[in-house]
């Protein structure tokens, strides 16, 4: 059997030409690196170096090895790359579009930093869908929002939504209201048509995007009414009141995680300690 450690040897000889530097490359003495080639010599039972006052050359065995050396030196890479890849847990993690720059500021990026050995793949979608994916098996856990506290949901923290107008805008007062929202299945979308009634006056979905940048665009141009965190209303806009105004009342949100009871593992608990960790940031950059 050919040690990899007596093929190192063999190329730092043929790369440099000389035991001495091949030696100091492999910060070995000369003498034991002389003596590897010769049990390396042994093993083969070939000449596989000639040495001159210039040097060292390989003989035409040696080149022959040579090529070999190279090839198994790069399977046992591969090999222990490849094995180190499937080592690596991977934890698929779904969050709503609208939120992941805040879960990546509050602790995701601080994950992936600190526990190596993990991989986190994240995914983007509405709450409702990333309920459905996560029942399908392809999320390992989720962020989500609801109106509804969940039974298998652990809880972050509440938000709170609030009808958003442009300041001094004339969009909420039209016979009917332009508004912005999140795709279907959104649950804010879901509960804004679940409390309309007739007595209201009708709204008129103008946009529909994941984007919230978009919509608080759309809001502060005038062009619609949208439903907005209350975080995300800023000092271009107002907050109506939906009494006053005639709006779909909007309830109370729950933002909890969500686990596939078949992916609970260590990761799994790292990942759900790092979140409650930073729960005291997440509240207060949501406010």
């Amino acid at each position: 059997m050919l040690k990899l450690e007596l093929l190192e040897s063999l190329i730092a000889v043929a790369e440099t030409g000389n035991l001495s530097k091949a030696a100091e490359r492999l910060c070995r003495t000369q003498s034991a690196l002389s003596l590897q080639i010769k049990k390396l010599e042994e093993s083969v039972g070939q000449i596989l170096l000639l040495r001159d006052n210039k040097g060292a050359k390989l003989t035409d065995a040696g080149e022959k090895l040579l090529n070999y050396a190279y090839k198994m030196l790069q399977l046992n890479s591969q090999a222990i790359d490849e094995l180190k890849e499937d080592a690596q847990q991977t934890i698929r993690l779904g969050i709503p579009t609208d939120y992941v720059k805040w879960y990546l500021e509050s602790g995701l990026i601080e994950f992936i930093r600190e526990f190596t050995h993990l991989q986190l793949v994240i995914d983007t979608d509405v709450s409702g869908n990333l309920f459905r994916r996560l029942q399908n098996g392809e999320f390992d856990a989720i962020i989500a929002t609801h109106w509804k506290p969940q039974p298998n949901g652990e809880l972050l923290f509440e938000r709170r939504f609030v009808w958003s107008a442009a300041k001094h805008g004339q969009a909420h007062k039209r016979s009917m209201i332009p508004v912005a929202l999140y795709p279907e299945n959104c649950p804010i979308r879901v509960q804004v048509f679940a409390n309309h009634n007739l007595l209201m006056r009708p709204l008129h979905v103008l946009l529909t995007t994941p984007s919230p940048q978009a919509i608080c665009s759309a809001v502060e141009n005038d062009l619609v009414i949208a439903p907005l965190a209350e975080f995300r209303v800023n000092d271009k806009m107002q907050v109506l009141d939906p009494d006053t105004h005639g709006l779909p009342p909007l309830p109370l949100f729950n933002e909890s995680l969500y686990v596939n009871p078949a992916s609970e593992s260590e990761a799994i608990e790292q990942l759900r300690a790092l979140l409650k960790a930073n729960l005291s940031r997440l509240s207060l950059q949501h406010q």
